[in-house]
Protein backbone atom coordinates (compact mmCIF):
# COMPACT_ATOMS: atom_id res chain seq x y z
CA UNK A 1 0.00 0.00 0.00
CA UNK A 2 1.27 3.42 -0.85
CA UNK A 3 0.76 5.71 2.13
CA UNK A 4 -0.73 8.62 0.26
CA UNK A 5 -2.95 10.04 2.99
CA UNK A 6 -3.08 10.30 6.74
CA UNK A 7 -5.95 10.34 9.16
CA UNK A 8 -5.45 11.95 12.54
CA UNK A 9 -8.18 10.36 14.61
CA UNK A 10 -8.79 12.26 17.87
CA UNK A 11 -11.30 11.51 20.57
CA UNK A 12 -12.57 14.61 22.37
CA UNK A 13 -10.76 15.52 25.59
CA UNK A 14 -12.09 14.78 29.09
CA UNK A 15 -15.53 16.21 29.69
CA UNK A 16 -17.10 17.56 32.85
CA UNK A 17 -19.82 15.15 33.91
CA UNK A 18 -20.70 17.36 36.87
CA UNK A 19 -21.10 20.55 34.81
CA UNK A 20 -24.60 21.93 34.41
CA UNK A 21 -25.55 20.95 30.87
CA UNK A 22 -29.06 20.49 29.56
CA UNK A 23 -28.03 17.59 27.32
CA UNK A 24 -25.09 15.29 26.60
CA UNK A 25 -24.48 17.36 23.46
CA UNK A 26 -23.82 20.47 25.60
CA UNK A 27 -21.44 18.82 28.10
CA UNK A 28 -18.18 20.88 28.23
CA UNK A 29 -14.57 19.93 28.85
CA UNK A 30 -13.28 19.75 32.40
CA UNK A 31 -9.97 21.24 33.53
CA UNK A 32 -7.93 18.22 32.46
CA UNK A 33 -9.59 18.24 29.06
CA UNK A 34 -8.80 21.92 28.61
CA UNK A 35 -5.12 21.15 29.35
CA UNK A 36 -4.85 17.94 27.30
CA UNK A 37 -6.28 19.20 24.00
CA UNK A 38 -3.57 21.82 23.36
CA UNK A 39 -0.90 19.32 24.44
CA UNK A 40 -2.03 17.02 21.62
CA UNK A 41 -1.94 20.03 19.29
CA UNK A 42 1.61 20.71 20.45
CA UNK A 43 2.63 17.12 19.74
CA UNK A 44 1.26 17.45 16.20
CA UNK A 45 2.91 20.84 15.69
CA UNK A 46 6.31 19.59 16.87
CA UNK A 47 6.18 16.90 14.17
CA UNK A 48 4.92 19.15 11.39
CA UNK A 49 1.62 17.26 11.18
CA UNK A 50 -0.60 20.12 10.04
CA UNK A 51 -3.96 18.83 8.76
CA UNK A 52 -5.21 20.01 5.37
CA UNK A 53 -8.81 19.52 6.48
CA UNK A 54 -10.47 19.26 9.90
CA UNK A 55 -13.80 17.51 10.48
CA UNK A 56 -15.38 17.60 13.93
CA UNK A 57 -18.50 16.85 15.85
CA UNK A 58 -20.33 20.02 16.89
CA UNK A 59 -20.97 18.66 20.40
CA UNK A 60 -19.58 21.15 22.91
CA UNK A 61 -16.75 18.93 24.23
CA UNK A 62 -15.64 18.05 20.68
CA UNK A 63 -15.88 21.72 19.58
CA UNK A 64 -13.75 22.80 22.52
CA UNK A 65 -11.21 20.04 21.80
CA UNK A 66 -10.98 20.81 18.07
CA UNK A 67 -10.63 24.55 18.68
CA UNK A 68 -7.86 24.08 21.26
CA UNK A 69 -5.91 21.72 19.01
CA UNK A 70 -6.41 23.91 15.95
CA UNK A 71 -5.42 27.06 17.81
CA UNK A 72 -2.00 25.51 18.48
CA UNK A 73 -1.67 24.33 14.87
CA UNK A 74 -3.05 27.48 13.25
CA UNK A 75 -5.48 25.29 11.30
CA UNK A 76 -7.82 26.53 8.64
CA UNK A 77 -11.56 26.47 9.27
CA UNK A 78 -13.14 23.49 10.98
CA UNK A 79 -15.85 21.56 9.11
CA UNK A 80 -18.51 21.04 11.83
CA UNK A 81 -20.44 17.92 10.86
CA UNK A 82 -23.64 17.27 12.84
CA UNK A 83 -23.57 13.60 11.80
CA UNK A 84 -20.18 13.19 13.54
CA UNK A 85 -21.90 13.43 16.93
CA UNK A 86 -21.90 9.89 18.33
CA UNK A 87 -21.43 8.59 14.76
CA UNK A 88 -21.17 4.89 13.99
CA UNK A 89 -18.68 3.31 11.58
CA UNK A 90 -20.72 3.69 8.37
CA UNK A 91 -21.39 7.35 9.13
CA UNK A 92 -17.71 8.04 9.86
CA UNK A 93 -16.69 6.38 6.59
CA UNK A 94 -19.25 8.55 4.77
CA UNK A 95 -17.82 11.69 6.43
CA UNK A 96 -14.30 10.71 5.36
CA UNK A 97 -15.46 9.95 1.82
CA UNK A 98 -16.75 13.54 1.64
CA UNK A 99 -13.35 15.04 2.47
CA UNK A 100 -11.86 17.20 -0.29
CA UNK A 101 -9.82 15.11 -2.73
CA UNK A 102 -6.72 17.35 -2.38
CA UNK A 103 -6.61 16.87 1.42
CA UNK A 104 -3.60 14.67 2.21
CA UNK A 105 -3.99 14.79 6.00
CA UNK A 106 -7.36 14.99 7.76
CA UNK A 107 -8.00 15.54 11.46
CA UNK A 108 -11.26 13.92 12.63
CA UNK A 109 -12.44 14.88 16.14
CA UNK A 110 -15.31 12.86 17.56
CA UNK A 111 -16.63 10.35 20.04
CA UNK A 112 -16.48 6.74 21.14
CA UNK A 113 -17.56 4.08 20.46
CA UNK A 114 -17.57 5.11 16.78
CA UNK A 115 -13.97 6.28 16.69
CA UNK A 116 -12.75 3.01 18.23
CA UNK A 117 -14.82 1.11 15.66
CA UNK A 118 -13.21 3.15 12.87
CA UNK A 119 -9.73 2.56 14.26
CA UNK A 120 -10.34 -1.21 14.48
CA UNK A 121 -11.83 -1.24 10.97
CA UNK A 122 -8.85 0.57 9.44
CA UNK A 123 -5.99 -1.00 11.43
CA UNK A 124 -7.50 -4.06 13.12
CA UNK A 125 -4.78 -6.69 12.89
CA UNK A 126 -1.93 -4.48 14.04
CA UNK A 127 -3.60 -2.56 16.86
CA UNK A 128 -1.89 -2.72 20.23
CA UNK A 129 -3.85 -4.14 23.13
CA UNK A 130 -3.55 -1.55 25.89
CA UNK A 131 -3.38 -2.86 29.45
CA UNK A 132 -6.52 -0.94 30.43
CA UNK A 133 -8.40 -2.15 27.33
CA UNK A 134 -9.09 1.41 26.13
CA UNK A 135 -7.77 2.15 22.65
CA UNK A 136 -9.09 5.71 22.50
CA UNK A 137 -9.54 7.19 25.95
CA UNK A 138 -10.22 10.91 26.03
CA UNK A 139 -7.81 13.13 24.06
CA UNK A 140 -6.03 10.15 22.52
CA UNK A 141 -4.75 10.53 18.98
CA UNK A 142 -4.22 7.78 16.42
CA UNK A 143 -2.15 8.70 13.36
CA UNK A 144 -3.04 6.36 10.50
CA UNK A 145 -1.50 6.01 7.02
CA UNK A 146 -4.14 5.32 4.39
CA UNK A 147 -4.38 4.67 0.65
CA UNK A 148 -4.96 7.46 -1.82
CA UNK A 149 -8.78 7.66 -1.86
CA UNK A 150 -10.90 8.93 1.03
CA UNK A 151 -13.90 7.25 -0.58
CA UNK A 152 -12.39 3.77 -0.79
CA UNK A 153 -11.32 2.93 2.75
CA UNK A 154 -11.55 -0.83 3.06
CA UNK A 155 -11.18 -2.95 6.16
CA UNK A 156 -7.53 -3.24 7.30
CA UNK A 157 -6.28 -0.72 4.72
CA UNK A 158 -4.62 1.51 7.34
CA UNK A 159 -1.26 1.39 9.04
CA UNK A 160 -0.98 2.80 12.56
CA UNK A 161 1.91 5.28 12.63
CA UNK A 162 1.46 6.66 16.15
CA UNK A 163 -0.84 6.29 19.09
CA UNK A 164 -0.56 9.12 21.60
CA UNK A 165 -2.28 9.54 24.95
CA UNK A 166 -1.86 12.82 26.85
CA UNK A 167 -0.44 10.92 29.82
CA UNK A 168 2.42 9.75 27.57
CA UNK A 169 3.47 13.34 26.85
CA UNK A 170 5.83 15.40 28.99
CA UNK A 171 3.98 17.60 31.47
CA UNK A 172 3.05 21.01 30.14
Amino acid sequence: MEDARELLLLRHAKSAWDAPAATDFERPLNGRGKRDAPRIGGWLQARGLQPDHVVASPARRARQTARRVCRVLGCPAIDWQPHAYLANLPTLLTLLAACPAPARRVLLVGHNPGLEELLAYLCGPELPAPADGKRLPTATLARIALPDDWGALERDCGRLLAWIRPRDLAPA
